[in-house]
């Protein structure tokens, strides 16, 4: 991270300010410039909280101080005494995040780390196709996102925010897993920016984003509905959220997919992984060769780790989902794409009167 980061972190839990402590600086390569980053350091909330920052990102997970503590305890000398009252004052919050996230993080982080960013296309798409999607899922032009400033919640490999930070925009990429350090080592500009963090959980500035995008994400986490008002609150006044999601679909092959997957996504994933290699890859593979395409295995081998391993899996029609943008308080909402799987739709958030 760099210190231009800092005023807009913020505890996720009580949503105040963060300090922060420097334990060491590096340099990383934005184009031909070096930069001087923040490598490790410690960020302390008002009250109690305190999360670390290790290989250049802030962890504000909930949970962050547990998983960093060999790191948290050779820096800090009191982390025995203040994580014990975390444990004592928040048990039940703790519990709560540790349940909802572990699986979820080990999951994605698995299947980011299938991807080669030399080689791989994200979801079949090149970076001209990925651009293309990204602005009319969001009715944004190349032109309009000069000077915004975009949260992109589940930036995954962070590919998307490279290439919107070089409109000259300021993206925030955030994703849950660890698969946010390739994300961020990977990016070559200063105007993206990488933390890990929790959706439930923003740990950003409320109202701050002209733009939050968040793509298949949503349904990926133990309430669809729930996770939408928390990330929707990060939007300013006048600003726009933009969601993508799965809609219910009648066919007899997805449905057998829904039933399959209850059972894979429970599995270990060493085992999942060999299971969608051994026995799901190769018909997938011949079929996608008969049709005529050029399919690449780790690209077919992520598309199976997202349908079939994610813990939560949900799908919205859109009359519910544009019910949760009239609760909060948003103008001009629509339909931005249709595909087989899902829509994008999105909304303008109405100023207080």
């Amino acid at each position: 991270m760099t210190i231009d980061l800092l005023p807009l972190l913020r505890c996720p839990v009580t949503k105040s300010p963060l300090k922060l402590e420097v334990i060491s600086t590096g340099k990383k390569l934005y184009g031909n410039q070096e930069t001087e980053i923040i490598s490790k350091a410690i960020l302390y909330a008002e009250e109690d909280w305190f999360y670390p920052v290790v290989d250049g990102i802030p962890r504000l997970l909930v949970e962050s101080f547990i998983d960093h503590s060999s790191f948290l305890k050779t820096h800090l000398p009191d982390y025995t005494q203040r994580s014990q009252i975390l444990f004592l004052k928040y048990k039940d919050l703790l519990q709560h995040v540790i349940k909802k996230n572990t699986r979820t993080k080990k999951s994605f982080e698995h299947e980011w780390r299938l991807f080669d960013y030399e080689k791989d296309k994200t979801w079949n798409a090149d970076e001209k196709q990925m651009m293309e999607r990204f602005l009319k899922e969001t009715g944004e032009t190349i032109e309009s996102l000069s000077s915004k400033r975009i949260f992109d919640v589940g930036c995954g490999n962070g590919l998307l925010d490279k290439l919107i930070a070089a409109q000259g925009a300021t993206i925030l990429g955030m994703d849950i897993s660890n698969s946010i350090e390739k994300a961020f080592h990977k990016n070559t500009d200063p105007g993206a920016l990488f933390i890990q963090g929790d959706i439930q959980f923003p740990p950003v500035n409320s109202g701050y984003f002209d733009i939050v995008h968040c793509s298949g994400v949503l349904i990926h986490t133990n309430s669809t509905k729930q996770s939408f008002f928390c990330v929707e609150s990060c939007v300013r006044e006048n600003g726009k959220l933009s969601v993508w999601l799965y809609h219910p679909r009648k066919d007899w092959i997805h449905n057998m997919i829904l039933q399959v997957r209850k059972f894979t996504s429970k599995l270990p994933l060493i085992i999942q992984y060999y299971l969608y290699k051994l026995i799901f890859l190769p018909p997938l593979f011949l079929i996608k060769w008969l049709k005529g395409q050029k399919p690449q295995r780790r690209e077919l081998m992520l598309a199976l780790m997202d349908q079939f391993s994610p813990e939560f899996r949900w799908e919205h029609e859109p009359e519910e989902v544009k019910s949760w943008f009239n609760i909060k308080n948003y103008g001009n909402i629509k339909i931005t794409t249709r595909e087989l799987f899902g829509y994008n739709m999105t909304g303008i958030k109405k100023q207080e009167e």
